[in-house]
């Protein structure tokens, strides 16, 4: 028996078995070659990618529910930190300071001595100074020696007495001279007249006659002693008034010298308070802040020598544009961030200060800010002085509020719109945007609650384009 080729075989029918309609319409086609088969393969390929191509696909997109909660508006600023009673302690006399030995961070007790300047020149000059106190009392108590001594004085009013009870004498004397002077003159009238009628002879009228001439002389030498003694008053009183302007002459030294005194005392009493102020003390109990004249050296009075502080009396100093200070109400909560997942520091805000400053930016724009100070709530342990913080100044906060991320809502037009998805479309929304967040904002009209927004859309996304959720 002869074997058949197998490909034979298999293209013979069977024929006990039916002919199917598939393979008589096989029989008719017509053979394809591998060759063939790979390019039709290649170009439907091509095909189906091109259509694909370009046909619309759905856009990968990040969305968020729309739901209520607490909102809070707040100015972002930075702030640092301050002791709010700060002493800088300074040199009150001129001198060379000591070496301090209190460094940053060590605690003081109020009435410490934390700092010392030399006092011998201090004691020095209060040492010179009493001296010359010395020398101007003695000096004043020497004019007293300058002075006519009392008996002077008394010597003097006993001769102006002797002087005026001569003066007395002389004028009786003159009073009775001019008696007899005037009774000599009677006289010599009467022998006159006798001696013309012949009762007399001639000898008795010259007699009376002498008489007249004698008298007047000794008139004369009265009167000259009388002026004489008058003279002697004039001299004794004169030498009396001498005695007695150089008695008060010393008084304008006294004057001098108590001038000198007063100026003296004065600078003693300076002196004495700066050779006891040597010592500086601590005004309060705290901690050395700041150490600014470490090694001794020669400063002047007022010269900065350290400051102390009490470092657990911290207050904010936050420095916020002048628009956004008129928008804080003493009271607002601040909360100062300290990274991560640790809890915010809680503080208040105490004052605003009233004027504002200029101050250029990072960017070279000049700004006007003010100060916004504030008092801690919570106890800052992690804190010291002079410390930057970033903070938060929550100047509004509602609660059970419909917000929107701030990523969700762009500018169209002079309004806010959103993208939300609806039937797997993106369908544009205008809306009504109230108070803003940093990261979120209060939607009053034109969404809905549970509804889904469209992070950040991009240009693509247009009003009914397909969203395919990532």
């Amino acid at each position: 028996m002869k074997l058949l080729p197998s490909r034979w075989l298999k293209e013979q029918p069977n024929e006990n078995e039916p002919i199917s309609e598939t393979k008589r319409l096989r029989k008719r086609l017509p053979k394809i070659s591998p060759k063939l088969f790979i390019y039709f393969t290649i170009a439907f390929t091509t095909v189906v990618l091109i259509v694909q191509a370009f046909r619309p696909t759905p856009i990968p997109v990040d969305t968020r529910r729309l739901s209520r909660g607490e909102l809070q508006v707040s100015v972002n600023a930075e702030g640092k930190t301050r002791v709010r009673n700060r002493y800088t302690i300074s040199a009150p006399v001129d001198g060379r300071l000591a070496r301090i030995e209190l460094d940053e961070g060590d605690k003081v007790e109020q009435g410490a001595v934390v700092a010392r300047i030399d006092p011998l020149p201090l004691t020095s000059s209060v040492k010179e100074a009493l001296g010359r106190l010395a020398e101007w009392r003695a000096q004043r108590q020497g004019v007293a020696t300058q002075r006519p001594k009392p008996a002077n004085l008394e010597q003097a009013q006993k001769r102006i007495q002797a002087a005026l009870a001569t003066q007395q004498q002389a004028e009786a004397r003159v009073v009775q001279a001019q008696a007899a002077l005037e009774q000599a003159q009677r006289d010599t009238q009467r022998a006159q007249q006798l001696q013309t009628s012949g009762a007399i002879p001639r000898q008795n009228r010259e007699v009376a006659e002498l008489n007249q001439i004698t008298k007047a002389k000794e008139l004369e030498t009265v009167k000259l002693a009388a002026k004489a003694s008058a003279n002697e008053v004039e001299v004794a009183r004169a030498t009396l008034l001498v005695l007695q302007q150089e008695q008060k002459d010393p008084d304008y030294l006294l004057k001098v010298y108590d001038a000198r005194i007063a100026s003296v005392e004065a600078e003693l009493s300076k002196l004495r308070d700066e050779a006891a102020r040597t010592n500086i003390y601590s005004p309060v109990s705290g901690q050395v802040l700041r150490v600014q004249k470490e090694s001794a050296q020669f400063v002047t009075s007022g010269t900065p020598v350290l400051e102390v502080g009490n470092i657990s009396q911290l207050e904010l100093v936050i420095d916020v544009l002048s628009s956004d200070a008129t928008k804080i109400q003493i009271g607002d909560t601040i909360l100062i961030d300290q990274g991560g997942d640790i809890q915010a520091i809680k503080a208040k805000v105490r004052r605003i200060e009233p004027s504002a400053f200029t101050k250029v930016s990072a960017l070279g724009v000049e700004e006007q800010r003010v100060n916004v100070i504030g008092d801690f709530v919570d106890t800052a342990k992690s804190l010291g002085d002079a410390y930057r913080v970033d903070v938060k100044i929550i100047i509004w906060d509602g609660k059970s509020i419909l917000k929107a991320p701030l990523s969700s809502l762009f500018r169209c037009g002079q309004s806010w719109c959103t993208f939300v998805i609806k039937d797997g479309k993106a369908v544009r929304r205008l809306v009504q945007v109230g108070r803003r967040s940093d990261f979120e904002a209060e939607i009053r009209r034109g969404l809905k609650e549970e509804e889904l927004v469209i992070l950040h859309p991009s240009e693509q996304i247009h009003d009914g384009s397909e969203i395919k959720l990532r």
